[in-house]
């Protein structure tokens, strides 16, 4: 019995990855984000609240490690001081399902007001709420039903979350041409690290 709910549970996450809408959203995120950390020389800055905030920054750690230079700001604590860690050339990924989280709407302000061109990317689960308007790029989860128990707890909806921030750091990782090398630089310890330099020195003969 129990392993027939799990069964159930893995296909329901599954579908909803599978069921996550391919338009341009996805090309036009990687296109700002380049520009502006590759080709200005900026910062990726992702931000969510809750538990959209940790998928946000998980994303902002593996950009890093993947040679696109990322960092996390948390939209409270923006508006305590933290939002002076922004320049002119940054973009902001931010992470709302319901796409009408306040903090992150408060932030976007606040950014417009230090930094008027800072491009926004956006991942939201509801393309029809306040944020889309704001942003300048939209990914959208597909909106699956959560698998909690409840239906409330956010679930699904992180995983899908965490699997187009997956998307988005492989897919910066081949517009830069981003190889061993070049990640056993950024990640020299532990089993990664070894495992990175031997294949940079494979690749080289």
């Amino acid at each position: 019995m129990i392993q027939d709910e799990i069964k159930s549970l893995l296909e329901k996450e599954a579908a909803a990855i599978l069921n996550i809408p391919l338009n341009g959203g996805f090309e036009e995120a990687v296109n700002i984000i380049y520009n502006s950390v590759h080709i200005k020389g900026g910062r990726l800055i992702a931000s969510g609240m809750g538990k959209a905030g940790q998928i946000a920054a998980n994303i902002a750690t593996t950009l890093s490690s993947t040679g696109t230079p990322s960092t996390f700001i948390h939209p409270a604590e923006a508006q305590h001081g933290d939002l002076g860690m922004l320049k002119q050339n940054d973009v902001l990924l931010v992470l709302s399902n319901s796409g009408k989280t306040r903090e992150i709407i408060e932030l976007i302000q606040l950014v417009h007001n230090l930094h008027e061109q800072i491009p926004f990317v956006l991942i939201t689960g509801n393309p029809d709420s306040t944020l889309p308007a704001l942003c300048d790029a939209v990914i959208f989860t597909g909106n699956p039903p959560e698998v909690c128990a409840l239906g409330l707890t956010p679930t699904t909806s992180t995983t899908t979350m965490t699997v187009i921030g997956d998307v988005l750091v492989v897919l910066l990782m081949k517009k830069i041409k981003f190889n061993a090398a070049d990640y056993a630089k950024r990640h020299h310890g532990g089993y990664l690290g070894d495992m990175s330099r031997k294949k940079a020195l494979s690749d080289e003969n």
